[in-house]
């Protein structure tokens, strides 16, 4: 029997994750549940619905029926389409995910995009309350009635 013949969904959404080079708070953060609900789900212990399913699928960017039919034959293909070094040695794969490096690079981008969209939200409202104060200070300079 191969090694990924009767792969369980929790090894798949497993190995998906580690393909990525996420911790299991990574993903916990992006689904929002707790680390310990997510680290259940990778175990096997917490049945999960067709909702949480999706929703799983939507974070690991990957489409749930592709999730759902991983098995020996393509978890390696997804494995190696995914910024990853695989390569056969004495009959077994052997995977190699990102490094820590290029993963913390990545995370200190999203937190650099995530800091500059809220920038912009501050930037807008503070453009909003210069316009409302020189609309205040026009009213100010009109001659009373």
């Amino acid at each position: 029997m191969e090694l990924f013949e009767k792969i369980k969904l929790s090894e798949k959404i497993k190995f998906i994750r580690s393909v990525r080079g996420w911790t299991q708070e990574d993903v916990a953060d992006k689904l929002g549940i707790s680390t310990h609900a997510y680290a259940k789900i990778e175990r096997g212990e917490t049945d999960v619905n067709f909702s949480r399913l999706q929703q799983i699928a939507q974070v690991m960017e990957i489409e749930l029926p592709r999730l759902l039919d991983l098995n020996d034959k393509n978890v390696f293909n997804f494995a190696c389409d995914h910024n990853t070094q695989c390569q056969k040695i004495d009959n077994n794969w052997q995977v190699n995910s990102p490094s820590t490096e290029q993963t913390e690079c990545k995370h200190e981008l999203e937190k650099a995009h995530l800091m500059i969209e809220q920038q912009k939200k501050e930037i807008d409202y503070l453009k909003q309350q210069v316009s409302d104060l020189r609309d205040i200070i026009n009213l100010q300079k009109q001659p009373e009635k």
